[in-house]
């Protein structure tokens, strides 16, 4: 099969793409502008590399030539950016998402796999989150990834593609270098010497689900005709403070926290709902949070100085 990966540049899909290979037999063409990824990340990968932006319609054709299938990665992913800069958030999210699924449709490549968010598009719901739930968003971030979908199931009726919008939860794990996710940021900062800033009082909870184990959901996907939106994590909601609980042990260090007062549009407990998944992909998450932690924090020790941390 060979897939086009819009945004395999970044952390997912660098940890997707070296999944791919694990399994073989995929082509992988990959599309990034390099703002929140780099090359260098997929540098030991087998693939064709595309430098360009989804809001470009003919730099988007160019990449699909020949191929079968989607894989949208490509966002501005920040929540809190997204709520000073909602044009930007939209021109990108929505705007080169439509983009890409014109490009689709002209091209008659048919299916895509479209990553998306559940938290963010559910807001202040008492978690687990699933799918049935009504949509409301708390940020332009989450309200924009609610339109991708949106816009997915419409060429899915419209023009008979095959559509799923897995809804990540918050994803950790290797190759995490350029993230500013709280994990990543939280290993880079203590290898660093640096205090860590918590945002409200650390009790906040959310769903942490290991890179590999979200690329066998993306997999899952690709194989199957599964569609709309489809709730990705691990069923577990974890609270900050025991995060860095975790990461004192691991890392043997003594870690101090500056807790500040909770920021607008930010939820504070999610986590979601994976039956769904478990029904349509057969997924099944393998990964336990310590084990998955100790790996990232190793992987960062082991290319501390490549990273200049």
């Amino acid at each position: 099969m060979k897939l086009l990966i819009t945004g395999g540049a970044g952390f997912v899909g660098s940890n997707l793409i070296a999944r791919l290979e694990e399994l073989g037999g995929y082509e992988i063409v990959v599309l990034d502008n390099e703002v929140l990824g780099s090359r260098e990340a997929i540098a030991d990968c087998d693939i064709e590399f595309r430098h360009g932006d989804i809001r470009d319609a003919e730099t988007v054709e160019t990449a699909l030539a020949g191929v079968d299938a989607v894989v949208h990665l490509a966002a501005d992913t920040r929540v809190i950016p997204s709520i000073s800069e909602p044009k930007f958030n939209f021109d990108v999210n929505v705007g080169g998402s439509l983009v890409v699924l014109e490009a689709m449709r002209r091209l008659g490549v048919n299916k895509i796999v479209n990553a998306s968010t559940g938290g963010a598009i559910i807001g202040a719901a008492e978690p687990p989150v699933n799918e049935t739930m009504v949509a409301a968003p708390l940020s332009p971030y989450g309200a924009s990834k609610l339109a991708v979908e949106g816009y997915c199931s419409a060429y899915a009726a419209s023009y008979g593609m095959r559509a799923a919008s897995l809804r990540f939860s918050n994803v950790y794990g290797p190759r995490s270098w350029h993230k500013g996710s709280v994990i990543a940021l939280f290993i880079k900062q203590i290898l660093r010497g640096e205090t860590l800033t918590v945002y409200g009082d650390g009790t906040q909870t959310r769903d942490y689900v290991h890179a590999r184990d979200l690329s066998d959901g993306i997999v899952a996907a690709l194989q199957s005709d599964a569609s709309g939106p489809i709730q990705l994590g691990t069923g577990i909601g974890t609270p900050l403070n025991t995060i860095i609980d975790m990461l004192r042990e691991i890392s043997g260090r003594d870690i101090a926290v500056d807790y500040q007062p909770f920021r607008d549009g930010e939820i504070v407990h999610t986590w979601c709902d994976i039956g769904h998944a478990r029904d349509v992909l057969r997924y099944d998450p393998q990964t336990g949070l310590r084990d998955g932690l100790e790996e990232t924090w190793r992987w960062f020790v082991d290319n501390r100085e490549r990273l200049a941390l």
